[in-house]
């Protein structure tokens, strides 16, 4: 599911239902779920 995450920062995280604000930054990556 973190495949748009960033694209669309807005649907990734309503459907991911986290408080973090995805693709905002590197620091909210494992927010996203995203571990790079």
């Amino acid at each position: 599911m973190g495949a748009g995450c960033g694209s669309e920062d807005h649907d990734s995280k309503a459907e991911a239902g986290h408080s973090c604000p995805c693709g905002s930054g590197k620091k909210y990556e494992e927010c996203c779920g995203r571990e790079e």
